[in-house]
């Protein structure tokens, strides 16, 4: 068992990390076009249909008694009222903030191994399990493409006894069947780290056992 910080070979390619940022950012910039246009259009057809305030300042109103006074000027309920079409940007939110996940999601995404404890970073947090006391189990996450294939991606799932806290980790790396074996054969380390052998524990070193089998048999052949 070794205790150096190993970095898992999980998340996306370079290829897909070029390609989500640049939908990540095109998402987050009609967003906010769409957000700040309809402020600039309001403000605009106010001054073309005179709705909005005709005088420079108070000081060229002054005379006018108070209830001619425009709406801004005398400091009535329509003074600092948003225009309807203003809440019609607001529309615009949800595509500003998923371009802004996209790309924190893809960016930030990665695993690693620091002893016997993995940790698992997302778009907006980072999560640690410690795999040498954890309840660990085999699952699979199921990604569809484009042209509508189903890939199964093996992980491996922690939870923490005490906090209920879990990770997944994919087995699967970047552009590989699965992880590098240096890297299966560190999981099973920590898994079976000082871990008994019998009740509830022996499921934990059955897995570990397939962990090392897949890392003699990288090709899967």
């Amino acid at each position: 068992m070794t205790n150096e910080k190993i970095r898992l070979s999980v998340g996306a390619t370079p290829g897909q990390r070029v390609f989500a940022a640049v939908v990540g950012v095109l998402f987050t910039a009609f967003g906010a076009v769409f957000v700040l246009l309809p402020v600039f259009a309001d403000r605009m057809l106010s001054r073309l249909t005179g709705t909005g305030d005709p005088f420079p300042s108070y000081d060229e109103a002054r005379d006018l008694p108070p209830g001619l006074l425009p709406p801004d000027l005398d400091g009535g309920p329509t003074a600092s009222a948003l225009g309807p079409a203003r809440f019609v940007g607001l529309c615009g939110l949800p595509v500003v903030l998923l371009g802004l996940y996209l790309l924190l999601r893809v960016l930030r995404t990665a695993a690693w191994l620091d002893g016997t404890r993995a940790s698992v970073r997302g778009a907006l947090g980072t999560r640690t399990v410690d795999l040498a006391t954890a309840d660990v189990r085999g699952g699979e996450v199921v990604h569809r493409s484009g042209d509508d294939t189903v890939v199964r991606v093996p992980t491996l799932v922690a939870r923490d006894r005490d906090t209920g806290r879990r990770v997944t980790v994919p087995l699967q790396g970047l552009g590989l069947a699965a992880l590098p074996p240096y890297e299966l054969r560190a999981l099973a380390d920590a898994i079976t780290a000082g871990r008994p052998t019998e009740g509830r524990d022996a499921d934990a070193h059955l897995l570990a056992g397939q962990l090392r089998a897949m890392a003699t048999n990288p090709l899967g052949l």
